[in-house]
């Protein structure tokens, strides 16, 4: 079990402006404490001949090829469109800027 104490917690909570009752500082004593003994375990295998690794198993990217489909033209894309010129949206200005 990891040397972490309930003063400690109460300290970090304070240091993070937590409040926190008794018996949550007594829980998250004990939660702490499992994950330091945790990472203590991790670290004992992790020696230098140990490879790093992101991810338990080997990953590769699967792509689609980038085939042209139907497509909608400029006047399907704009015939819902609340406002629009010929080509384009028409939408307000936002943060004061002029049109």
């Amino acid at each position: 079990m990891s040397e972490i104490t309930n003063e400690q917690v109460a300290h970090l909570a304070n240091l993070a402006r937590i409040a926190l009752t008794p018996d949550e500082i007594e829980k998250l004593t004990g939660e702490l404490g499992a994950i330091v003994d945790s990472i203590a375990k991790v670290s004992e295998i992790a020696t230098p001949d140990v490879p790093a690794t992101s991810h338990p198993i080997p990953l590769s990217n699967v792509f689609r090829p980038d085939v042209v489909g139907e497509t909608l033209t400029t006047e399907q894309a704009l015939a819902g469109a609340p406002e629009h010129d010929e080509s384009r949206f028409i939408v307000s200005a936002i943060l004061g800027e002029e049109q």
